[in-house]
């Protein structure tokens, strides 16, 4: 059983391979965000009082959901809906437990998928639609881990702004007020359980690009291809 555990783990995480132009264009596209996000700290500065700009781990955790809002038995829906909030970082984390979550049993891969593009910012010019579908398993690959009923719920810890962002800031502080997209840091545990009392779990870490433009809830833009510090 350690040996199934540990392939749908791998299968899960890993996707199809990525085009050279695909990497060309992601690439494109966290620079992009680095830009855009250079000035998000100062902004949050000048709108959030200095009691709630500095302690992000208590007003984070006190928003946080509940872990695995989905239901387990058929009921509810697939995906919990995001979070009315124009904090990134408590956003990013809902959004992570989201990600991480995932119940076969109860629901198919376009359910599921639909319940995560109603995360998505409206705006295509920062949407990358394709880094979010790449989280979730390929229809093949949820048939079979249905018919293993697997399952996966998350525990999300602590989220922060990556040392890539705050140097993009402190180059270009004004580079914010195009896209409002914050680069926010996840990490966290997900715990996965099938049939016969399987179950697993692995420490993981995510960087999303999150964008809360002033006066709006904030909304998913992208999964970036790597984790930053």
């Amino acid at each position: 059983m350690p040996k199934k555990r540990l392939r749908n783990a791998a299968e899960r995480t890993y996707g199809e391979p990525t085009s050279v132009l695909r990497r060309s264009l992601i690439g494109g596209i966290i620079l992009a965000v680095l830009l855009a996000v250079a000035g998000l700290i100062a902004y949050l500065n000048r709108t959030q009082s200095p009691a709630s700009a500095k302690p992000s781990p208590p007003s984070t955790s006190a928003q946080e959901p509940s872990p695995s809002p989905e239901a387990t038995d058929g009921k509810g829906v697939a995906v919990a809906d995001p979070p009315k909030t124009r904090d990134p970082i408590v956003f990013a984390k809902a959004a992570t437990n989201a990600l991480w979550t995932y119940d076969t049993r109860a629901f198919s891969q376009a359910e599921h998928l639909a319940g995560l593009k109603r995360w998505m910012t409206s705006e295509k010019k920062y949407a990358d639609w394709k880094s979010i579908k790449d989280q979730v398993p390929s229809p093949v690959l949820w048939s079979r881990l249905h018919d293993n009923r697997q399952h996966a719920s998350a525990t999300v810890g602590e989220g922060h702004f990556p040392q890539a962002f705050k140097t993009a800031l402190a180059q270009d502080p004004g580079a914010i007020t195009e896209a409002y997209v914050y680069a926010v840091t996840v990490t966290g545990n997900q715990t996965l359980a099938w049939k016969g009392s399987g179950a697993g779990a692995e420490a993981r870490s995510m960087t999303l690009a999150v964008q809360c433009r002033p006066h709006q809830n904030c909304t998913l833009a992208a999964v970036l291809p790597n984790t930053a510090p």
